[in-house]
């Protein structure tokens, strides 16, 4: 994973959107499509965003696309990202 693309692809807010709609599980294209007032291109550009970032999968049943969270790169980012948070007096020095 790329650190760069993540956080570029974070940095919008309607992705942040669809990774937040994603938490409850797998959509289509479709619904994802359904909540946002934006072209099927701009929708498509946005997952191709969250793809390229690995935040999203997609896999393929019939003719629908279905995206899903890739939680391993959530635990990951989150892992970087606890480094940051200050020493409490139960840390060991």
């Amino acid at each position: 994973m790329g650190f760069p693309d993540t956080f570029k692809a974070l940095s919008d807010p309607a992705r942040r959107e669809i990774l937040l709609m994603l938490r409850n599980g797998r959509l289509s294209a479709g619904q994802i499509a359904e909540k946002f007032d934006m072209t099927n291109a701009t929708i498509s550009y946005h997952l191709t965003q969250l793809k390229k970032a690995d935040l999203v999968s997609e896999s393929r049943q019939k003719n629908f696309v279905y995206y899903e969270l890739n939680i391993s790169v959530f635990e990951e980012l989150m892992l970087w990202l606890s480094q940051f948070k200050g020493k409490d007096e139960t840390d060991e020095e």
